[in-house]
């Protein structure tokens, strides 16, 4: 065997072994409770904050873009460090969903201490709640660390911002390993939740054109978003659901609101406009299938994104502290 087949044949044994370490039964005998745990616990908070699954599923894609899926987001900032949760981009993050972690981490520290990551926790809730609120089924794979390292200065290029052009967000995403279409599909997650006005308050208050608003946006549902959102300068809280026509279930009305000129972020009207993006909007607003299967792969596969094995990471005890004052 020459070098260059031992080479490939040991990069290959590593990647083999980093995935064996990951299993949908890994807490089979270690914690036989986790996955009834982790359901009651997310069943209690959804049904008493309807918003949670989608809180949950935006602090899941948050976490994993920056250092991988390994709830370092959750981490709060000490006087050595300032965490990830402080930068700018983080700080509209839910309280809900953060709360919904602290809970399942508190009840399966008591059932089986010192055993489940924040980062299992975080990626189990973010699938259960999913299919809890009418999304698809997919595997997650269980027996990730929870990093340690959680550094405001490493957010920045890694999450998408509203001033990026969709062509910017593509290539982040491809960077990161996901196709067009991927990234067209888990886009396809604004179906649940909503946006503060702040984040699109420059389509509907003295936009360029004589309207004062952005053309492309639907003339009633600006003068909705203009009533809602008056005030949103005084009040940060102010926001409005990303699909205004079932913003509580997971479907595929997002990509039908498209062309109605009901996308409510600039990032949404871009998907439609693109014609790199369009022919996966059409495709998902006409087929709710093809849309859960999409989205369904992809999220398996962001779930996999820089998750740590072995000596990469920590059991965390509590998750929003790293176990040492380290940062």
């Amino acid at each position: 065997m020459d070098f260059h087949h031992l080479i490939l044949l040991l990069l290959f044994s590593i990647i083999s072994l980093s995935e064996a370490q990951l299993s949908p039964n890994y807490y089979k005998k270690s914690c036989p409770d986790f996955e009834r745990i982790v359901r009651e616990t997310v069943t209690n908070k959804q049904m008493s904050t309807p918003t949670t699954a989608a809180g949950t599923l935006r602090l899941f894609i948050h976490d994993c873009l920056v250092e991988g899926c390994d709830a370092s987001v959750i981490v709060a900032s000490n006087s050595f460090n300032k965490a990830e949760r402080e930068h700018d981009i983080n700080l509209s993050l839910p309280g809900d969903a953060f709360d919904l972690i602290t809970r399942a981490k508190t009840a399966l520290e008591l059932s089986c201490p010192k055993t489940v990551s924040c980062a299992d926790i975080l990626a189990q809730a973010t699938r259960d709640l999913i299919t809890m609120v009418g999304g698809p089924f997919y595997t997650v794979q269980l027996g990730r660390k929870d990093g340690l390292v959680s550094k405001a200065s490493r957010v920045d290029g890694n999450l998408a911002t509203g001033a990026m052009s969709i062509d910017q967000v593509i290539k982040l995403f491809e960077s990161k390993g996901f196709t067009v279409q991927e990234f067209a599909a888990l886009l396809g997650g604004h179906t649940i939740g909503f946006s503060h006005c702040k984040e699109f308050s420059n389509r509907i208050f003295n936009y360029g054109s004589t309207s004062g608003y952005d053309p492309t946006l639907n003339p009633k549902f600006v003068a909705g978003l203009r009533q809602m959102c008056a005030n949103y300068t005084r009040d940060g809280g102010m926001a409005a659901f990303n699909d205004v026509m079932t913003p509580g279930k997971f479907d595929n009305m997002y990509y039908q609101n498209l062309p109605r000129g009901l996308g409510l972020l600039a990032i949404d009207h871009a998907l439609y406009a693109s014609p790199r993006t369009r022919p996966f909007a059409e495709l998902y607003a006409k087929d709710q299938d093809a849309f859960f299967q999409a989205f369904a792969g992809a999220m398996e596969k962001l779930t996999l994104y820089g998750a740590k094995t072995g000596r990469e990471g920590e059991i965390r005890s509590r998750c929003d502290a790293f176990n040492s004052l380290k940062s």
